[in-house]
């Protein structure tokens, strides 16, 4: 069974920092892509960033220079650095994961239940 825990959210001042970690279980985050979207009240879904199997990474242009994913292979986690915040950056964020095999062979998306970031002076 595959598990997606996410912590480290909560409220921080507009310039402040926070480290969300994604801790994965029934999976081995080097082999998947692991990415963080975030959800704001009354908006879509966003992607944030991603990181591969390949260390590869990709960010929203609203997070870069700002944010970073990284992995711990080891503790079998992926984090999401969070520097420079802004009230917009205000939203549940989500650790997503998915394997592909090929481009349009992949795992389904798994998904953890989400924590809570809030900017605000």
């Amino acid at each position: 069974q595959v598990q997606l825990v996410e912590s480290g959210g909560g409220l921080v001042q507009p310039g402040g920092s926070l480290r969300l970690s994604c801790a994965a279980s029934g999976i081995i985050v080097n082999i998947y892509t692991v990415a963080w979207y975030r959800q704001a009240p009354g908006k879509q879904r966003e992607l944030v960033a991603t990181i591969t199997g390949s260390d590869s990474s990709n960010y929203a242009d609203s997070v870069k220079g700002r944010f970073t994913i990284s992995r711990d292979n080891a503790k079998n986690t992926v984090y999401l650095q969070m520097n420079s915040l802004k009230p917009e950056d205000t939203a549940v964020y989500y650790c997503n994961a998915k394997r592909y095999y090929t481009v349009s062979l992949t795992t389904p998306d798994y998904w953890g239940q989400g924590t809570q970031v809030t900017v605000s002076s």
